[in-house]
């Protein structure tokens, strides 16, 4: 899932340096690419990763 999120950041970071999009100082193409990295991070890490549930054994 963070993975999936991280790929949007990445491409709407790409979009704005693209397009040479003018935006303020906190949608910058490199904040947003930052926050990708902050995510994929995360996600290598381990956080995210799914839910995983432990049944009871009979």
């Amino acid at each position: 899932m963070l993975a999936i999120v991280s790929a949007v950041l990445f491409f709407i970071a790409f979009l704005i340096n693209a397009a040479d999009i003018s935006t303020n100082d906190t949608f910058t193409s490199t904040n947003i690419m930052l926050l990708g990295l902050t995510v994929l991070a995360l996600h290598l890490g381990g956080l995210g990763g799914g839910w995983s549930f432990r049944g009871r054994r009979r």
